[in-house]
């Protein structure tokens, strides 16, 4: 730990240029989150004092390929980006937590009392104290800390804001009380634990995962407890290529039982044959057994799980594709992935709004615009938010251009895969 006027003194003398450089990839973002950090800790003191310091960061992910596949134990391949939530925290001695996110109330507990609140239900509050339960739970130390959080990963813009905050605070009691031992994994399960039994929202492991490992990955959850996780290998600028993300605007609000329906919905299908989960089922068992289960379900169950199956392979061709630096055929896979998204999966807009579709919009404007220079798909868990698509450089301003003449200045981001999870900066 430092005194935090001596790290705003290194920062603003560029001591940690390199290191932002490393993080965020980008050369032209290193003035931009130097200056991040600065303001951080100067907001920091003026809540809570001149105090020893660390700095935090989690990125925010995006899903490249394995829409609604990890609550059924599948195949994902994900990756951070260059946009995180950062953190200046100090330690407390007296089990309490006071935190404070940009310009919203300060958030104060007793950390010590890890018990579910009712009334805590969807609040920033019950991810902290969701993600100390969860590594307590797996045997690691915690305890009070003062923090001030900021973040420029959209907030209800499939980039996994919620993941990104969940990430940071394991990140930050990692950090604080066990000397960065928590692994990656263990962050993220704390993570899923702090949304599912405290927030209050279904969710697979995918976004933690992604947030806080950090990279290009695949995972395979087959064994949940243990995943399986690779480091893929791409270069988007030698392929000429940027991943681009576009926020529709639409909210999120409301739509958790659309959420909800997806998982309850492939389990349906999965205990048709006596199991939990589609991943315990194969492929062949599913598919010679359409007749069965459309007497027996409904045709909306049927072809999310459709989706699952094929899904799965297309997961696999694209992680090949990449292996093989066939960026073509990864191209193939992405545009296939929203395809299949969008036709079985369902999920591009909510059934209860058919007037409202602003992701649908945005993906047929895509197409028009992009023709054969690009591939884009539903991002994140869909029904609101945001589309990604795989541009080719030449086109990026072009795109970029015609998508906010649609949906406002500034809703086209352009990112970077970042190769780190949650760091202590």
């Amino acid at each position: 730990m430092k005194n935090l006027n001596v790290i705003k003194d290194e920062l603003q003398n560029g001591i940690y240029d390199g290191k932002l450089k490393d993080v965020y990839v980008d050369e032209e973002l290193v003035a931009y989150n130097r200056k991040r950090y600065v303001d951080a800790l100067e907001k920091f003191e003026e809540l809570f004092g001149d105090k020893e310091v660390e700095l935090y960061s989690a990125p925010g992910r995006s899903e490249v390929c394995g829409n609604h596949t990890d609550h059924q134990n599948g195949h994902v391949l994900a990756t951070s980006i260059n946009l995180d939530a950062i953190a200046v925290a100090a330690l407390a001695d007296d089990g309490r937590v006071r935190l404070v996110s940009d310009d919203y109330p300060m958030i104060e507990m007793n950390i010590r009392d890890l018990e579910k609140k009712e009334e805590e239900k969807e609040s920033t509050a019950s991810l902290i104290r969701g993600v100390a339960a969860g590594l307590q739970k797996m045997g690691y130390s915690i305890g009070g800390f003062y923090a001030y959080v900021t973040s420029d990963v959209l907030m209800g813009a499939g980039l996994s804001s919620s993941a990104a905050f969940e990430s940071l605070m394991g990140t930050i009691f990692s950090g604080l009380y066990n000397g960065m031992s928590v692994s990656s994994v263990g962050i993220a399960k704390a993570g899923q634990i702090a949304e599912n039994e405290y927030f209050g929202k279904p969710c697979g492991l995918m976004d933690q995962m992604a947030c806080s490992v950090g990279g290009l990955i695949y995972i395979d959850f087959k064994d949940k407890e243990n995943p399986v996780i690779e480091q893929v290998p791409c270069d988007f600028e030698k392929n000429a290529y940027s991943l681009c993300i576009v926020d529709t605007k639409g909210s999120h609000a409301d739509l958790t039982d659309d959420y909800a329906a997806i998982p309850e919905e492939m389990g349906r299908i999965a205990a048709f044959f006596g199991k939990k989960l589609l991943r315990e089922v194969t492929s062949p068992e599913f598919f010679g057994n359409i007749a069965k289960l459309r007497e027996n379900t409904d045709d909306r169950c049927l072809l999310r799980a459709m989706h699952f199956f094929t899904e799965q392979e297309r997961v696999k061709e694209g992680v090949n594709a990449l292996k093989k630096d066939d960026f073509t055929g990864f191209l193939d896979v992405i545009k296939r992935s929203g395809d299949s998204s969008a036709k079985l999966l369902q999920n591009i807009y909510s059934p209860k709004e058919p007037h409202v579709q602003n992701m649908t919009v945005a993906l047929g404007a895509s197409e028009y615009v992009l023709k054969d220079r690009g591939v884009c798909r539903v991002h994140g868990g869909g029904f609101a938010g945001t589309i990604q698509a795989f541009v080719e450089n030449e086109a990026v301003e072009e795109y970029r251009t015609f998508m906010e003449s649609i949906f406002g200045e500034g809703t086209c981001h352009v990112l970077k895969v970042r190769p780190y999870g949650g760091i202590k900066i």
